[in-house]
């Protein structure tokens, strides 16, 4: 009972085109960062590494290596700040967390990269 009511007032809040995106894959996200009075967009750019939760609670993370130390940002989905995901190309993973890349540095970090044929199967470069 508690949770169709709660239901029925996240379903306002959610975003109407969810962005579509996978894990392993290098994106772009695009954030609103307010400073006093302006507003501007700053771009984010790593692989997703994780995804989590449904509905309005649902979030990825995004890494990316600065200055030869790891940076991780977790995003909700849902969120006003984010205003796009823009993919940069999809990589192959067989998990659905890929924690095992904090470990990783250099060449060992990136994942093979998945890209569609003029056939229907799924490629594998």
């Amino acid at each position: 009972m508690v949770s169709e009511l709660i239901e029925k007032v996240e379903q306002k809040q959610l975003k109407k085109n969810k962005p579509q995106f996978d894990i392993g894959d290098t994106v772009d996200v695009h954030v609103r960062i307010v400073e006093g009075e302006k507003e501007r967009v700053q771009v984010f750019n790593g692989t997703v590494i994780a995804r989590k939760g449904y509905g309005i609670n649902e979030t990825f993370t995004v890494r990316r290596i600065v200055n030869n130390e790891g940076v991780e940002r977790i995003f909700p989905v849902h969120s006003p700040s984010v205003v796009k995901v823009a993919v940069k190309r999809s990589g192959y993973t067989r998990r659905s967390k890929l924690y095992f890349l904090r470990q990783r540095a250099g060449k060992a970090v990136r994942l093979r990269e998945v890209w569609t044929g003029k056939s229907d199967k799924k490629n594998i470069k």
